[in-house]
């Protein structure tokens, strides 16, 4: 009589990949330590749920907690055997999930866990912290709106201000951006006040001052910079219209010209090997009082004057489509359509003239003429009304641009004024602009954080803890992101080499700056066959192709953390 036999198959994919690199940054270990939970609790622990969760997340970019015991139940194998052998699928239920979201939105705990964790991975991956990044982004929700929870109506960076909202800010750490603290607030809050805090809690995941802090408009604020200045930190960020009006700009930079201030060129090399020029400037120096708490702080304050190429070359391109359209409008005014009403006198003309050079932001620009004609037109006698002449106006408008007006408006444009206290010989013109200009490294994270493949926005939880803990736990994925690209990118760098294959339909083409989104793609397919026997359990598992042993090994990974899956299991009769 033949022995029963059942094969069942399961997708292996990134999963040894994704929870090998989580154990190599210590998450499982970490989160237990300062989150503990009920000395009742059975099962595994709240951080292999957290490390499985993620590795859910990260690999099916879904965070959503109905769909990750279903998704456990089809992988058992594979999860027991690269995480805990004893794992069950209802360690993965909606309660324990929901228990973890809990445990992540205290925070007290939370910041203490946050500080171990950046110094922790500062010092295993050699991280080097010279420069941190600040900013901030919304995410909307479906949840209910009440007066004193964490959702709430308030400017939508997602254009759905419809939606209740929180408000996360980010830090990050130069180059890689690597999250080094995560602020979740509630979504009515004004940005300005955000960027202390968060520093404050850079300098204690860090321990160490001295840093380049780097962020956009809204850091500054005079008490923000003034702040950072008196602790001995350093900043770099443009400064508003408010606080550097455009005429006096415009004064600055001619009087810059005027005194043969050297004009500093920032250049950079493209693909192409041509040399690009991409902005230039000039710096000035003012003194900057201000009062923290009833102290008065006084320092010298370098001004960046920096003209962007780009951002002129698109300023005169609008510049001439606005003139464009307003010397449209301006012949249409003296045009007659039907429905359109007739401008009967001079003064209603002149002031529909004035409407479409403010409107289109044009003042000074165009030299305007408008003409009249006076005819009389006569009018036929009709029943008891006499034949008689009505006089009747006729406007012609004609506009030409003002020439030397246009060109001295034209060398007005693209120019933004950077403020830092940071010297010159670390900090030069063209390194703050290159600075600034990286600033897409923060953006990215949030372009993952609520996009591909974390999908934060829109959240579907209700409950503000909850709502809290998900942002906390999406920014430690976040973290695995970053940390496995960085790591395979440095590598890459050391040996001079390029990575090829990621690029479905393009095999050849190779990268130095590969992404972790394409370096888990590239282990798709992998599957784990059991043929289930009576007296044995034999495992299969898809060999390992070129490419998945050369990103293994450029992470500092053995193929074992796949192999393992595939020994053999006896059982005695």
């Amino acid at each position: 009589m033949k022995e029963p036999l059942t094969i069942t198959t399961e997708r292996v994919d990134d999963i040894p990949l994704l929870l090998a690199h989580m154990q190599r940054m210590g998450l499982a270990r970490l989160l237990d330590a300062h989150f503990p939970t009920h000395g009742n609790r059975q099962g595994l622990s709240l951080g292999m749920v957290t490390s499985i969760w993620l590795t859910h997340v990260l690999s099916q970019a879904d965070h959503r907690m109905n769909r990750v015991q279903p998704w456990a139940e089809r992988r058992l194998e594979t999860l027991r055997g690269c995480s805990d052998a004893m794992l069950e699928v209802r360690d993965l239920g909606d309660d324990r999930l929901a228990d973890v979201l809990r445990h992540l939105s205290d925070d007290e705990r939370w910041h203490a866990f946050e500080q171990e964790l950046t110094g922790q991975l500062v010092r295993v991956y050699d991280l080097s912290a010279d420069c941190v990044r600040l900013d901030s982004t919304t995410a909307s929700s479906y949840g209910v709106v009440n007066e004193d929870g964490l959702l709430q109506l308030g400017h939508s960076k997602d254009h759905r201000p419809d939606l209740g909202q929180l408000k996360v800010m980010l830090a990050t750490l130069d180059p890689l951006g690597l999250p080094l603290a995560t602020e979740v607030l509630s979504g009515e809050r004004a940005d300005d006040p955000l960027y202390l805090p968060a520093i404050a809690r850079v300098r204690a995941c860090l321990n160490r001052g001295g840093l380049l802090y780097v962020g956009d408009v809204k850091m500054g604020a005079l008490s923000t910079r003034a702040s950072i200045q008196a602790v001995g930190d350093f900043y770099l960020c443009p400064l508003s219209a408010l606080q550097v009006p455009a005429e006096r700009l415009a004064q600055q930079v001619a009087a810059l010209r005027e005194s043969l201030q050297p004009l500093h060129t920032v250049e950079r090399t493209g693909a192409d090997g041509q040399t690009h020029c991409l902005a230039q400037g000039y710096e000035d120096r003012e003194t900057i009082t201000a009062q923290l708490e009833g102290v008065s702080y006084t320092w010298t304050e370098r001004r960046l004057l920096v003209r962007s190429e780009a951002a002129a070359r698109a300023a005169e391109t609008a510049l001439r489509a606005r003139l464009r359209q307003a010397q449209a409008a301006l012949r249409d005014l003296s045009l007659r359509r039907q429905g359109k009403p007739v401008l009967a006198d001079r003064a209603a003309v002149e002031q529909a003239v004035a409407d479409i050079v403010v409107q289109l932001r044009v003042e000074g620009l165009l030299r305007v003429t408008v003409s009249e004609q006076v005819r009389e037109q006569p009018m036929r006698a009709y029943r008891d009304r006499p034949a008689t002449l009505r006089t009747q106006r006729q406007f012609t408008i004609s506009s030409d641009v003002e020439p030397d007006a246009l060109a001295s408006a034209i060398e007005q444009l693209g120019w933004r004024v950077y403020a830092t206290n940071q010297a010159a010989d670390r900090l030069s013109l063209a390194q703050a602009v290159e600075a600034y200009r990286d600033e897409y490294v923060v953006e990215r994270n949030f372009g993952r954080l609520k996009g591909h493949p974390l999908s934060l926005s829109p959240m579907f939880v209700e409950r503000d803890d909850h709502a809290t803990g998900l942002v906390r736990l999406l920014s430690i994925a976040l973290r695995v992101l970053t940390l496995m690209e960085f790591v395979v990118r440095r590598q890459l760098a050391q040996e001079g080499a390029t990575l090829a294959g990621l690029y479905a339909g393009n095999p050849r083409r190779a990268t130095t700056h590969p992404t972790t989104e394409r370096l888990l793609e590239a282990f798709q397919e992998m599957t784990l066959t059991l043929m289930i026997e009576p007296q044995q359990t034999r495992r299969h598992l898809t060999a390992l192709s070129p490419l998945q042993q050369r990103v293994l090994a450029l992470l500092a990974f053995t193929p074992t953390i796949y192999t393992q899956l595939c020994g053999d299991s006896s059982e005695p009769p």
